[in-house]
């Protein structure tokens, strides 16, 4: 159970996991269900970007060491700070009762995608990739006891009105990775609770 508690604790990086998939790129900008984008040619980054905005019903399986399987139902919100360049973003968790707060920013100068998360613990969760990959990674974080983790956050799946996310941890600097939990994204509709 120590496990699923330290998954429970990344519930609010577990957004991280939209950290935009470019190789995936939806078509259309779906800011409300069935909505299409007026841009007819944005790059790959800014139309992940667009697809995230919106709520979302998330339900998250945290999977421990041993294998053992925890099941929360969340929701996340995306909204534009600066069109097609930053994305404001909120996690909650009920059953676990946490929150936490998620941000996007595309630098194309690096052609990367970089995710800020920060929970209630105020730990910051950074996660950076390329803007044509599917993954992302965290940078090895040593803790105060001197263990290691890492996170990689992968998004398949990519529907206009779903993904899914599958985040997995690493605790010896990337050598080796299991996954921590697997995630699946639903847009709200007008009218879901």
């Amino acid at each position: 159970m120590k496990q699923i508690r330290l998954n429970a604790i990344l519930t609010g990086c577990a957004a991280i996991g939209l950290a935009i998939s470019p190789a995936s790129a939806v078509s259309s900008e779906p800011t409300k269900a069935g909505a299409k984008a007026t841009d007819r040619s944005p790059n790959r980054a800014v139309s992940e970007l667009r697809h995230v905005i919106g709520d979302w019903n998330v339900i998250t399986d945290f999977i421990s060491a041993e294998g053992e399987v925890y099941t929360a139902p969340g929701q996340y919100s995306f909204r534009w700070i600066i069109q097609d360049k930053v994305v404001s973003g909120t996690a909650i968790t009920p059953k676990l009762k946490q929150k936490s707060a998620i941000l996007f920013f595309h630098r194309s100068d690096k052609k990367e995608i970089e995710m800020a998360s920060v929970g209630a613990d105020g730990h910051l969760w950074r996660m950076i990739g390329p803007e044509n990959n599917e993954t992302r990674t965290t940078p090895n974080i040593v803790r105060p006891d001197g263990s290691q983790t890492m996170l990689r956050f992968t998004r398949s799946d990519v529907a206009p009105n779903s993904f899914k996310s599958m985040m997995e941890l690493s605790d010896d600097g990337g050598e080796t990775w299991r996954i921590a939990n697997r995630q699946k994204f639903t847009r709200r509709q007008d009218g879901d609770s």
